[in-house]
């Protein structure tokens, strides 16, 4: 089945293998932006653990993911992929959830085989649809799709479930339902990368998931093994909690940051990332050198 050519596609025919971290929020996908990744991926797991406090356990639903995805999507350039989880139902569902990531400005999304309310994948506990249920959820999504710049990722979490070769026989029906990518969730060793990238056709998905099941390799050995799209999805989320724990760890127990302010951002550098010098032109612009909302930088703090 023919494949709508999309901005994902067009960087995989630019680079031969594409590294990409996972994003919650506005500002981690600026920062992945900034640093030169020329896409991210707003990680399911993160959004329900910043937005809710909350395991990836199928709390989060489409609505709250949409907006996030809204937020997101519209505060950088870089197009971005959408954690759907199952797409929340049935096909019919799938369809809403297609066009509502669209309608919010996402390049593509991951839609996986587990049984609602899903788990994180590298969990214990994931049940998973019969792949011919999943195979018709692929074909709403291409269809909802229609010829729009929409990248269509078939992930299956079959490999925990019912076994690796169950896994790439699913892999290859979703891949003839009309899937662009293929992302076979939790392999365990370096021999099953190889093979998924033996047997199954690109482009393919590896998660590099620090502390999970599968073994954490560099782009360039995943490269070789034939995987095309490599994700960190959770790099962000651990290193801001571990970050933001240690801090504040500190500030309790010593009542300052002082002793540590090589650890933050300083305040121009955050201002950059933002891009406030942008806005205090735009008020300028329309509002005059003073727009009337204080001008001193003491109360802008």
């Amino acid at each position: 089945m023919p494949t709508t050519h999309t901005r994902i596609h067009a960087l995989l025919e630019k680079h031969r293998t594409l590294l990409f971290p996972g994003v919650y929020d506005a500002l981690g996908a600026k920062l992945a932006e900034r640093a030169g990744f020329p896409l991210t991926f707003i990680s399911g797991y993160s959004v329900a653990a910043t937005h809710l406090g909350l395991p990836d356990f199928g709390y989060l639903t489409q609505t709250e993911i949409v907006a996030a995805a809204k937020r997101v999507c519209a505060s950088v350039t870089i197009p971005i992929i959408i954690d759907a989880d199952t797409g929340y139902g049935n096909a019919l569902n799938v369809i809403r959830t297609v066009n509502e990531l669209i309608e919010a400005g996402a390049a593509g999304m991951f839609l996986e085989d587990q049984v609602w309310p899903k788990r994180c994948g590298h969990m214990k506990g994931k049940r998973v649809i019969p792949a011919e249920e999943h195979v018709q959820k692929i074909r709403a999504a291409v269809d909802a799709r229609r010829d729009r710049d929409f990248f269509i990722v078939a992930r299956t979490d079959a490999r925990q479930v019912t076994g690796l070769d169950d896994a790439l026989r699913r892999c290859q029906l979703y891949k003839e339902a009309g899937a662009d990518a293929l992302f076979l969730e939790a392999p365990r060793s370096t021999e099953e990368l190889a093979r998924i990238g033996r047997e199954l056709p690109p482009p393919l998905v590896a998660n590099m998931l620090e502390g999970g099941v599968t073994p954490l390799l560099t782009k360039e050995e995943l490269d070789k093994l034939g995987i095309q799209l490599v994700l960190w999805p959770l790099t962000a989320l651990y290193t801001s909690a571990k970050a933001i724990d240690e801090m504040f760890r500190l500030l309790m127990t010593t009542g300052t940051t002082t002793a540590a302010l090589d650890r933050l951002m300083p305040f121009q550098q955050f201002h950059d990332v933002i891009g406030l010098d942008g806005y205090y032109a735009l008020a300028e612009r329309y509002g005059g050198p003073d727009d009337g909302g204080g001008s001193s930088e003491a109360s802008d703090r």
